[in-house]
């Protein structure tokens, strides 16, 4: 099993030939494909105009092929991976889909439904180009199988300065107490202190994701998934008692609330606080809000100097009926004009290390810059740290605690142990 939590390889400091997405490699053909169909759980705001700017880049190199976007909407993709999931077993596969770095590519590796790019990294330059540990999560076996298009921040809080005003929070929390403390003050001044999003069950497992790490630390928190860490011994109790107490100051009827309907709860001064990933931002932007004066934000209490961090990839299925197209949707995932279209709309850095940061806003450059600097953690619900089976099985956990009434913690850390030996089977 690959390791997923590693340092970021500093990069040259200039880079003389950038990648458009125009060379070839041996096994590949010229694009005369005339349809090429992507599956994706981008469906709506930053995320499909982050999407779009890539899709303009592909249209203008490749003018004579339709592009077809199955997308399946749902929040993390949990929609979309259970249709994905039988298509691939039905051996009708798109031509390329959308896969998170880390282990869960492992899965579709194992069951020979992706195709080694390991020749086009090297035509195309990009074993050079993007940091040498990122590409680690994207090689099973010595063969890389898909293409980074970005870096996104589990571990943000995000905030309306206004209403934190009204209540006298003055400052981000940066440790679990001083974010206790800024709760009570929200419930205080008639403010919901956290806003939840229960429906679907992931968004409320990335809240306990952050909330681990915030209270292990980050060598205890890996340590969960190297077997150094017991699911069900003290350093998970004593995070799911902190765990706990935050959901006991969230919204009310949060369990019929997606993310950005829960999102819009800070944003309009109903709640004050929000632990979420950065494509919150995007989400925002596209709504027509500004960040620094609708929002704000900070790295999460408690994990002040940790990156929790996940990456959007393409792949390309073994029998994808368009292959040439795939391949010249692949360059342009990996090259730096279709990144710097993507990513600043979809609210993520760009996963190459050329990255032009005048197109990107302040929060992002804050983010590149700790990206560069701080302790780098995966995403256990993104995909970094488990596979799919553990994924479903760590959610699902979550899921039955919060609608129970986030009462049994040990009946929880047992489920989360159970899903991480499902992720080992």
């Amino acid at each position: 099993m690959r390791r997923s939590s590693f340092r970021l390889v500093a990069a040259a400091a200039a880079i003389a030939l950038a990648v458009t997405g125009c060379s070839s490699s041996s096994d590949e053909a010229a694009n005369e494909d005339t349809e090429f169909e992507i599956f994706t759980w981008w469906a709506s705001g930053g995320e499909a105009a982050g999407l779009q700017g890539m899709i303009d880049v592909y249209s203008a190199e490749n003018p004579n092929t339709e592009f077809i976007n199955a997308a399946v909407a749902g929040g993390a993709g949990v929609n979309a991976k259970a249709v994905l999931q039988s298509r691939l077993d039905a051996n009708e596969p798109p031509d390329s889909f959308q896969a998170h770095a880390g282990m869960e590519l492992d899965g579709y590796v194992r069951g020979g439904q992706l195709e080694d790019l390991t020749s086009l990294y090297a035509s195309e330059g990009w074993d050079k180009i993007f940091p040498s540990d990122l590409i680690k999560t994207l090689t099973v076996d010595g063969k890389i199988y898909s293409v980074p298009v970005n870096i996104h921040r589990a571990n943000v809080l995000w905030w309306n300065p206004a209403t934190a005003t009204k209540a006298g929070v003055t400052k981000a929390p940066e440790t679990l107490d001083e974010f206790f403390a800024d709760l009570e003050k929200f419930k205080k001044a008639g403010v919901t202190g956290l806003a939840l999003a229960g429906k679907g069950d992931w968004a409320i497992a990335h809240l306990l994701d952050w909330m681990l790490l915030a209270s292990m630390g980050a060598d205890k928190f890996e340590g969960l998934y190297n077997g150094s860490t017991s699911w069900t011994g003290p350093e998970v109790a004593a995070g799911l008692k902190n765990f706990q107490k935050a959901l006991s100051y969230g919204n009310k009827g949060a369990g019929n609330l997606d993310w950005p309907d829960a999102g819009k709860l800070v944003t309009s001064g109903k709640a004050g606080f929000f632990i979420m990933g950065d494509w919150a931002s995007a989400q925002w932007q596209s709504d027509g809000l500004k960040l620094g004066t609708d929002y704000t934000f900070a790295a999460a209490p408690g994990t002040v100097g940790t990156y929790q961090w996940l990456s959007d990839s393409f792949t390309l299925p073994v029998g994808a009926p368009h292959r040439n197209a795939a391949i010249a949707w692949l360059k342009v995932c990996g090259s730096q004009a279709g990144q710097d279209a993507f990513n600043p709309k979809k609210g993520s850095i760009s996963a190459r290390t050329d990255a032009d940061l005048s197109k990107y806003d302040d929060y992002l450059k804050s983010a590149s810059a700790d990206w560069s600097k701080d302790r780098l953690v995966g995403s256990t619900v993104h995909g970094v740290m488990g596979n799919n089976a553990l994924m479903a099985k760590y959610n699902a956990a979550v899921g039955k605690y919060f609608s129970g009434g986030s009462k049994d913690n040990a009946g929880l850390a047992k489920d989360l142990a159970a899903a991480y030996e499902a992720g080992k089977a």
